[in-house]
C-alpha cells in the first residue's frame, strides 16, 4: 500500500450536511426521529418550544462528544469520534410549556454519507380524537379535584377530624418596622395542622411588600417547621392592607402557648416586626 492510499484511507469520509425538520412521533408505538452526526461537526437540534435545560440528558457525554451546548431551546452536540454503524445514543429532553409531548427522545446515529447540521424538532398538531381525550381528561381531574375541595375536602384529605379547630384572635401589634405593621389576626389548631393569619398594613409612602419567608419559633427558641405563606392580594401597595395565612405542621406545642411570628419579604431586606401569637 502506497503512503498517498494510506492516508486517503485514513481520511473521514465527506459527507453531505443538510438541514431537516422532524416530528416528534404521536403514540409510543412510533420510533423515535434519528438525527444524522459526525466527528468534528457541530450538530444543532433546535426545539419549537423551551426546554429543561435541567432535563436534559445526552447518552456517552463524558467520553463521546467533543463538545455539548444546552440552550433555552437548542441541543448542540459535535462527537469527538464517529458512531459505530449500529451504535445509537439517545438524547432526551422535556418541555416547560406542559404541553404534550412533555418531552423529546431523539436517537444520534452515522450515516456514511451525510450528516445533520440543523434539526427542526417539532411537536405535530394533535387529532381531533386525541383532543377530545386529552379534554375528557383534564374534565375528570377538574371533577376530582372539586370533589375534595372545600370543607368536604377538608374532611376527605383528613384535615379536619372530630377534634374540630380552636381558633383565638391576636392582638395588634403596636410598633411598626421597615414600613410594616401587623394590625390584627387569628390563630387556628386542628390535630393535623395549625394556622396563622395576620392583617398586615405596608406604610403609606413604602414600596410594594409581599411575604417571602416566615419564621415561628417557640419561647425557647425551637423553630416550628412553616409548610406554607400566602396572601390574599400578589402584593401590598403602600397604605394597603392584606391578609397573609401562615400554615404549619402538626401542633407538638400546648394549647394556648405563646409563639414568635416574623415575615421577610421576597428580596429578605424588610423584615416584618415580630408579633407574638397563640395557637
Amino acid at each position: 500500500m502506497t503512503g498517498a492510499t494510506a492516508a486517503a484511507q485514513s481520511q473521514p469520509p465527506v459527507r453531505e450536511r443538510q438541514e431537516r425538520r422532524v416530528s416528534l412521533p404521536s403514540n409510543p408505538e412510533e420510533a423515535e426521529p434519528k438525527v444524522s452526526v459526525a466527528a468534528g461537526v457541530a450538530t444543532y437540534i433546535r426545539f419549537d418550544a423551551p426546554i429543561d435545560r435541567a432535563s436534559v440528558e445526552v447518552e456517552g457525554r463524558p467520553v463521546r462528544f467533543r463538545w455539548v451546548d444546552i440552550g433555552e431551546r437548542l441541543v448542540a452536540v459535535e462527537p469527538s469520534v464517529d458512531l459505530g454503524a449500529e451504535e445509537k445514543l439517545v438524547v432526551r429532553v422535556r418541555y416547560k410549556d406542559g404541553a404534550s409531548p412533555a418531552g423529546a427522545t431523539l436517537v444520534l446515529v452515522s450515516h456514511p454519507s451525510r450528516v445533520d447540521k440543523e434539526v427542526e424538532v417539532v411537536r405535530r398538531p394533535r387529532t381531533v380524537e386525541a383532543l377530545e381525550a386529552a379534554l375528557a381528561q383534564k374534565e375528570a381531574e377538574l371533577a376530582a379535584l372539586r370533589a375534595v375541595s372545600g370543607l368536604a375536602g377538608l374532611v376527605f384529605s383528613g384535615r379536619l377530624t372530630l377534634d374540630g379547630v380552636q381558633a383565638q384572635r391576636i392582638e395588634a401589634s403596636a410598633s411598626a418596622r421597615d414600613g410594616l405593621k401587623v394590625v390584627d389576626g387569628e390563630g387556628y389548631r386542628a390535630r393535623p395542622w395549625a394556622l396563622v393569619v395576620v392583617q398586615v398594613r405596608n406604610l403609606p409612602g413604602q414600596k410594594p411588600w409581599e411575604p417571602g419567608e416566615a419564621r415561628l419559633t417557640r419561647a425557647d427558641g425551637t423553630p416550628v417547621k412553616v409548610r406554607s405563606v400566602d396572601m390574599n392580594k400578589a402584593q401590598l401597595a403602600p397604605g394597603e392592607e392584606g391578609r397573609v395565612a401562615v400554615e404549619t405542621e402538626a401542633p407538638f406545642w400546648m394549647v394556648g402557648e405563646v409563639l414568635r411570628l416574623e415575615f421577610l419579604d421576597k428580596s429578605g431586606s424588610r423584615r416584618l416586626p415580630a408579633a407574638q401569637v397563640k395557637l
